[in-house]
């Protein structure tokens, strides 16, 4: 091979890789603008969409749950991934931070850590992943088809795109809120990704029914 089809061939390359790499920020682009549209209109700033519903999922310890697994007690709900390598360890490294400020009062809330990538995340993956973090942190994930419809249900997206250095060749982006739903799983707020423990627990205060 000459030095001239060295370069050409070495060009080619670079620029599928820049193309992936493009491809990725776009879509990830995507669903945080579609989120922070989500963010937008609970908040009073459009029309809200109605947000919630029925689901049925695996969780961590392999038994089946529902959203009546937690009627009476608020969730906190979020999708993502175990093979995510930023935005969702932080985020549930924040969930456990600003529930450790509630004190006794973070008996009442249950977070969901809700996969969206049901090839990698088994039960037994998924309770590895969020004991990382917090025994209270629940993790639910299903077939593809189960997993779509609560996507559906909570006007959350995520998309699968391939990446030759990600572990199995691909990675997921998604949606990034957190969404409050009360006893009977209805909305009740939504907090943007980039709230930090002490914004998250402050308003979980305000919130909240009064303690009994």
């Amino acid at each position: 091979m000459t030095r001239r089809q060295d370069r050409q061939k070495s060009k080619r390359r670079n620029g599928s890789r820049d193309r992936r790499a493009g491809l990725a920020v776009a879509l990830a682009g995507i669903c945080l603008l579609g989120a922070a549209a989500l963010y937008r209109a609970a908040i009073g700033a459009g029309t809200p969409p109605r947000i919630g519903g029925d689901y049925v999922l695996m969780n961590d310890q392999g038994r089946i749950v529902s959203q009546d697994s937690f009627h009476g007690r608020y969730t906190l709900v979020y999708f993502g991934y175990t093979h995510c390598v930023d935005v969702c360890p932080l985020t549930l490294s924040t969930v456990t931070a600003a529930l450790a400020r509630l004190g006794p009062r973070q008996d009442d809330i249950v977070p969901l850590f809700v996969s969206v990538d049901p090839q990698r995340d088994t039960p037994a993956a998924l309770h590895r992943y969020v004991a990382a973090f917090s025994p209270r942190i629940v993790g639910l994930t299903g077939n593809a088809a189960d997993i779509d419809h609560m996507l559906a249900e909570f006007r959350a997206m995520a998309r699968r795109h391939p990446d030759a250095r990600a572990p199995d060749g691909y990675l997921m982006d998604h949606s990034s809120v957190l969404y409050l739903m009360d006893g009977d799983n209805r909305l009740v707020s939504l907090f943007p990704v980039d709230a930090d423990a002490g914004e998250i627990a402050a308003r979980l205060r305000r919130l909240l029914p009064p303690a009994s």
